[in-house]
């Protein structure tokens, strides 16, 4: 009788390669493994994945490259809208899982699966990304989750791979690190807590550049084309440019403290050196470039396109009518923007651009203005105090 078949969503990591186990071995399921790189994993890392899947057992075995389809579906509107979770976290993971579980459900309908599998827990928010991308892309087939449906503890899943002949380095790190092209996040004993910040050697990044230096980079609507004078032939290689040039000041470290989907307070640390300079200075250019009404209309939009991103919601028609808003607002949003980095942090300078509306043609703030006169503003503020002088001269007795 032929076996069914099942994907499975692999990291290589304790929880999947158990997965990789129990279901092979204890539920008799084809097991095909799909790692998506989304910017976490090196060359090298990926042939490490594929070795350890094959030593598990799975019938084969798949890395998805999917760092510029990343991009171009996700990161470049986060951009855009210069998205910020609780104005502090750039929605690393929160985008990843997303980006993750489609290409997930793209392979599992490829072969025609029974099933599809992950290997998260119940307590987070991992969890409803999976599921909600496949019941919506892959409606028929079942999801398996062991280690959430069985409660399984790390102790229980080294007993059952060592009793099925599966030995690996089991030691528990003291951080756990999940990287990606938008940036890494950590966890650890610290972020369980309201209080304790995390320690310097938590972070992967360590800083390697003591003294400051330039950062040029330029936009073209919107989207990243070159970085100090370099041309990129995707943003995606621009972000890992960046990257590398502001991680070694340790720039872009925080605490996230936020409201899981689940309904409860969680804490996460994360480095994100390339979106957190990539964003303000995005920002900055927009606020020379942009009319005041549209910065207030993508500022409103991009808190609901982050939240539902984060919501797994991302496949909500909504978010396309999002994302056309915010590619037209970009029209305008082309130069350069200069920045210097410092140790664990950066300054931006200014911006050049044939957009800029700080143009001295119309007047200088506070100094001159040469498109209207002194009686012009008389007017002006006459007309529009108007309402407000009627309301409070009629309700003059109220305190």
């Amino acid at each position: 009788m032929e076996k069914k078949k099942v994907v499975l969503a692999f990291s290589g990591g304790l929880d999947t390669s158990y997965c990789a186990k129990y279901l092979s071995e204890t539920l008799g399921y084809e097991v095909y493994a799909v790692t998506v790189n989304t910017g976490g994993f090196s060359k090298e890392e990926e042939k490490e994945l594929e070795n350890k899947a094959f030593n598990l057992g799975v019938r084969a075995y798949r890395c998805v490259d999917a760092q510029e389809d990343y991009y171009n579906s996700c990161v470049k509107y986060l951009i855009f809208g210069n998205v910020l979770k609780n104005n502090t976290y750039p929605l690393s993971v929160s985008a990843e899982r997303t980006v993750q579980a489609q290409e997930i459900a793209k392979y599992a309908l490829e072969i025609g699966a029974d099933a599809i599998a992950h290997g998260s827990t119940g307590a987070g928010n991992d969890q409803v990304r999976f599921d909600l991308i496949f019941q919506v892309m892959c409606p028929e087939m079942e999801i398996i989750t062991p280690i959430r449906d069985m409660s399984l503890s790390r102790e229980e899943e080294i007993e059952f791979l060592k009793s099925h002949g599966y030995e690996m380095e089991f030691h528990k790190a003291q951080y756990s690190v999940n990287k990606g092209l938008w940036g890494t996040s950590v966890g650890g004993k610290e972020t369980l807590t309201s209080r304790n910040y995390l320690p310097e050697e938590a972070f992967p990044s360590q800083i390697k550049e003591t003294q400051p230096s330039e950062l040029e980079i330029e936009f073209k609507n919107g989207e990243i084309i070159a970085v100090n004078g370099e041309n990129f032939d995707h943003p995606v290689h621009a972000i890992q440019k960046i990257e590398k040039l502001a991680s070694a000041y340790g720039i872009g470290r925080d605490i996230h403290i936020g409201d899981t989907i689940v309904g409860i307070k969680g804490r996460v640390g994360f480095e994100a050196a390339a979106a957190s300079v990539i964003i303000k200075a995005h920002h900055l250019l927009e606020k020379h470039t942009l009319s005041k009404y549209q910065q207030m209309m993508k500022s409103q939009l991009s808190d609901w396109y982050g939240n539902w991103l984060h919501e797994a919601l991302f496949l909500d028609p909504v978010m396309r009518n999002i994302e056309t808003f915010l590619s037209d607002s970009q029209k305008t949003v082309t130069g350069k923007v200069f920045v210097t980095l410092y140790p664990y942090r950066f300054v931006l300078n200014g911006i050049d651009s044939v957009h800029d509306l700080m143009s001295d043609q119309f007047g200088s703030y506070g100094e001159a203005n040469r498109a209207w006169t002194g009686d012009d503003v008389k007017g002006y503020t006459k007309i529009v105090s108007n309402s407000l002088n009627i309301y409070h001269q009629i309700n003059k007795n109220i305190n």
